[in-house]
């Protein structure tokens, strides 16, 4: 589109009314031949639909004036309307958002005609079309299946767990209690190896790393624990040296307590830890209970805990709340040393405002260790009346 067309048509187009300026941008775009309905549309802002109207009645003939809106008379845009729809949305949709741990991308199993009618509840009255578009905006997209679920047949209590968690949470939040999501992400070898992904750089000047992947003797693997803040959006990484064990996934929290936790819940009584059914923090690890019985005792807390159903470690909120970030904010980057490693963890943010802060953990922890079923007798623990081998809560002793 040559300068004297838009000049034109922006001194023109204030002057008109709404049928005029439709059926005025309608004979431009047609003078302009081929992409001239782009070229208008991009230029005024005025939508391709307008436009072909306008076209459609310059081929009718039609020329009876009927009445025109006044200017700024049209309907009001959703988020005039409703100023918070995005996040009334989210709440809907929330409990119900699957998504891979290794992408930001999200979706929904509500279907948007029960969104649409949920939002209808709460006194919204918007099409599931607009919906589909505003969760377009928040990042949400159709998805097909993905082979996601556990082997087998799901736990018959698996939605009952995931609806107890969700309650719980919603509890602790409302009282002022800390709720962490809680796992360890894989190890990772240390030393100049690729790690999968592309950074930018310099064209043909790629960044050379060994073309093997054995195990570096002396630098060894890192494992990091993470803890994640789910009400602050928050993260803590212990980075240990040695093994997964119970005692190391204890000892992260207890690290997190005394790093951020009794700063930012001064006044909490208890905790509420949801992670993974198996590893380290496993609800069949006795030593997991032992030395969560050891964390009660230094920091007075109620350690209440829920572990998720068997097979569903992918919607530990951590996952993609978390580790999904980190995996993006290192991905090309070789893991030379531990520094490099508390570097990039530490440095890792969201548009959301995800802090995380990263410690090295040099202690070493043992394998095989045993707790015996007296010692397990002697934790002041409490089961819940549901699925008391998921739920449960372990007091100080006094």
């Amino acid at each position: 589109m040559d300068s004297i067309v838009e000049n034109r048509i922006k001194r023109l187009l204030p002057l008109l009314d709404e049928k005029q300026k439709r059926i005025y941008l309608a004979t431009e775009s047609e003078g302009l031949g081929y992409g001239g309905l782009k070229a208008v549309h991009e230029l005024t802002g005025v939508s391709k639909t307008t436009i072909i109207r306008g076209k459609r009645e310059l081929a009718e003939g039609a020329v009876e004036h009927k009445r025109i809106r006044r200017s700024g008379g049209g309907r009001k845009t959703i988020a005039q309307k409703y100023g918070n729809i995005q996040e009334e949305i989210a709440k809907i949709v929330g409990n119900d958002t699957l998504g891979n741990p290794e992408k930001v991308l999200l979706w929904t199993t509500k279907s948007l005609r029960n969104i649409e009618k949920a939002l209808r509840e709460k006194g919204i009255g918007i099409s599931h079309d607009t919906i589909g578009n505003v969760l377009k905006e928040m990042g949400y997209s159709l998805q097909q299946n993905q082979k996601m679920l556990q082997a087998g047949s799901p736990h018959p209590d698996r939605e009952a767990q995931f609806e107890y968690i969700n309650k719980k949470c919603g509890e602790f939040i409302q009282q002022g209690h800390p709720v962490i999501s809680v796992d360890t992400k894989k190890k990772e070898l240390l030393g100049n190896f690729k790690n999968n992904g592309a950074e930018y750089g310099k064209k043909k000047e790629p960044r050379k790393v060994l073309d093997h992947d054995f195990p570096v003797p002396e630098l060894g693997k890192v494992a990091p624990y993470g803890i994640y803040d789910i009400n602050r959006n928050e993260g803590f990484v212990n980075l240990g040296i040695s093994h997964d064990t119970a005692e190391f996934a204890v000892e992260s929290i207890l690290r997190w307590w005394q790093t951020l936790g009794k700063n930012t819940y001064p006044d909490a009584r208890k905790l509420y830890i949801t992670g993974d059914n198996g590893g380290s923090n496993g609800s069949r690890v006795k030593l997991w209970k032992k030395q969560l019985q050891e964390f009660a005792n230094i920091t007075g807390l109620e350690a209440h805990v829920s572990h998720f159903p068997p097979g569903t470690s992918k919607w530990n909120k951590i996952e993609h709340r978390m580790f999904c970030f980190i995996s993006k904010n290192w991905r090309g980057r070789p893991l030379i040393s531990i520094e490099t490693v508390i570097e990039l963890i530490s440095n890792t943010t969201t548009q959301k405002g995800l802090k995380i802060v990263c410690v090295q953990d040099a202690n070493k922890y043992g394998l095989g260790k045993k707790v015996t079923d007296e010692e397990l007798a002697e934790l002041n623990i409490t089961r819940e009346a549901f699925h008391g081998d998921w739920n449960y809560s372990i007091s100080p002793k006094i």
